[in-house]
């Protein structure tokens, strides 16, 4: 399968969940991680699993991770992930205040922690850039 249909699918999979934590449209603002660890072969199924990791104010990091599986097996097998970040629009297409996270599980805290660092980084990276420009 080619990348680029992997990375639409991950898009819808990260849409789907932003829409139903915020119960409202959402738009992707940016991808900040992606990668492709094993091809997908012809013919296995593949299955798309998407976490709110942490909201912000109008905007929220979604983790995706894809799986192939051998149909006749069901041996899954880990090939890509994603961070995408969406925000919630009204019906004016201006962003509105999402819900907040209710973390619990270890897990869903260690998600949280991580996609505040994620959105630092990336922060502090887009003011670099700002202020060479």
């Amino acid at each position: 399968m080619l990348g680029g249909r992997v990375m639409h699918l991950i898009d819808i999979a990260g849409a789907l969940a932003a829409t139903r934590h915020s119960n409202s449209h959402v738009v992707t603002a940016s991808v900040d991680y992606m990668d492709f660890r094993f091809p997908i072969d012809v013919g296995e199924w593949i299955v798309l699993k998407s976490s709110v990791n942490r909201v912000f104010r109008s905007s929220m990091e979604i983790g995706v991770k894809v799986f192939a599986e051998n149909v006749l097996t069901g041996e899954q097998k880990h090939t890509s992930s994603a961070y995408v970040t969406f925000v919630a629009i009204d019906h004016n297409r201006q962003p509105k205040p999402v819900p907040p996270l209710i973390l619990e599980t270890v897990g869903d805290q260690r998600r949280y922690d991580e996609a505040g660092e994620r959105r630092r980084m990336r922060l502090a990276l887009r003011n670099k850039e700002r202020s060479k420009g």
